[in-house]
């Protein structure tokens, strides 16, 4: 496997990525959604035997591909997204009764360098749902973040408050999605994967 260009330095936000090899699809069924946030949090929170782990400013699982918004607290972030990949992709070949990659190669990271830039890929990453025509708002879609950000799931994954800080308030930050116009998506281009 190639060596990575992007390093990935503890204190620093990211932009984390992988789609399904061949562009198809990695999760298949609500188990598969549900295996992979677990899998979130036991991998990149937690597994003490690496260090701190990382926070996770937002998040959304589409059928064929992941986006982490994700803010490091040690260096061991591609160990830890390796052991996440290879034990989701064995319990899904077991599962389905399929072999080989799950994913397309690596995945990739973008360092999110400015506020600006956190603010608008939380918003690029809670309307993706909406943007594939899954569903009319961000806030019908189960396996995104942004219950979390409005208030109106108590979940324990994400840091919200990363972003949420920025915004006098909950409703504030939902408007900030809401009024989302295809020029702003000029504003984060270089921290997105090309689809």
């Amino acid at each position: 496997m190639p060596r990575r260009t992007t390093p990935l330095i503890s204190g620093e936000y990211y932009h984390v990525y992988n789609r399904g090899n061949n562009r198809q699809d990695v999760f298949f069924e609500r188990r598969d959604y549900l295996l992979f946030l677990w899998s979130v949090r036991k991998y990149l929170l937690t597994a003490a035997d690496l260090g701190a782990g990382a926070a996770i400013v937002a998040y959304c699982l589409m059928p064929n591909h992941f986006h982490l918004l994700v803010h490091l607290l040690d260096d061991h972030f591609s160990r830890r997204m390796q052991r996440l990949s290879i034990s989701f992709t064995k319990a899904l070949n077991t599962r389905y009764d399929r072999v080989g990659a799950l994913f397309q190669g690596q995945f990739q990271a973008i360092l999110v360098d400015t506020d600006e830039y956190l603010l608008h890929l939380s918003r690029y990453i809670h309307l993706n749902p909406v943007a594939a025509g899954l569903v009319a708002r961000p806030q019908d879609w189960d396996f995104s973040s942004y219950r979390e950000y409005t208030g109106t799931r108590n979940g324990t994954l994400v840091t919200p408050a990363i972003v949420l800080g920025q915004f006098g308030s909950r409703a504030e930050y939902s408007r900030f999605v809401d009024a989302y116009k295809p020029a702003d998506h000029k504003q984060i281009r270089h921290l997105l994967f090309d689809e």
